[in-house]
């Protein structure tokens, strides 16, 4: 009975899925945009700024020059203000409204005395059981105090097909997160002259939920006085939000047919 329900999603993911949702009439349309932490879970703080603040500002930046460059294109952002949106529910808006890219802001940092490291780098979720993720990385932190993390955590299989057939989901969207995290990456980095820090696959929370290509991407370091100083100014702010939309306009090329 197994082994049958495993061949029958097999089926539809690799038989029926391209003649579908790959079809040749494929088109980006809905985009998710997430500013990251928010409310009472701040995130990082710098000399004088919290991550939640500098996020939003980029998030909401992000989101209006999207809808100027692709006014055919439904943008929704996981939140417009300064309030907590729980972390499975940030995926959850995403997979709801059948995105087609979900992408989080956030800022790093480096623990108090280390305010000389700097860069950019954008993560895409790599699949891994609940109890061999890194509970240490910091964007999981907050999730992992969160008593009840545990119920509300879907991509926690314990059958081995519904690990399988996870393991094979996933799948299809990683090679797509991977390219869509490179080309930001790319233009971060060979447009605005930022230290390249690489594209990384971590088992962050956030990321296994979202069914669709999903990156989340670190802007710099909040913990660097001059990074800070740059993530915070509107010139900053305005390249940064530059080189993520090239970078999405770059993957709709690629990947529409």
């Amino acid at each position: 009975m197994k082994f049958l329900k495993i061949f029958f999603t097999l089926s539809l993911l690799f038989l029926i899925k391209p003649f579908s949702s790959f079809a040749q009439t494929y088109k980006i349309k809905t985009i998710v945009i997430d500013a990251g932490h928010g409310g009472v879970k701040p995130g990082a703080r710098g000399k004088y700024s919290w991550e939640k603040d500098v996020a939003l500002k980029v998030a909401l930046k992000l989101g209006a020059r999207l809808e100027k460059e692709l006014p055919h294109v439904k943008i929704i952002q996981t939140r417009k203000t300064d309030v907590d949106v729980d972390w499975y529910k940030r995926a959850e808006i995403a997979n709801d409204a059948k995105a087609d890219i979900f992408i989080s802001i956030h800022c790093n940092s480096m623990p108090k005395g280390n305010h000389t490291t700097k860069g950019t780098e954008t993560f895409v979720g790599a699949y891994r059981r609940i109890n061999e993720m890194d509970a240490g990385l910091r964007e999981n932190e907050e999730i992992i105090k969160d008593k009840n993390y545990k119920n509300k955590e879907t991509n926690a299989p314990t059958e081995p097909e519904e690990q399988i057939l996870l393991s094979l989901y996933k799948s299809l969207y990683r090679a797509k997160s991977i390219t869509l995290a490179g080309l930001i990456q790319k233009n971060y980095t060979e447009v605005n002259k930022r230290v390249n820090r690489g594209v990384k696959e971590q088992g962050l929370l956030i990321l296994q939920r979202a069914a669709m290509p999903s990156v989340l991407t670190e802007i710099g370091f909040i913990s660097n006085p001059e990074e800070e100083d740059y993530i915070n100014s509107p010139e900053g702010q305005e390249e940064i939000v530059t080189a993520i939309t090239n970078a999405i306009l770059q993957y709709k090329k690629l990947v529409e047919i």
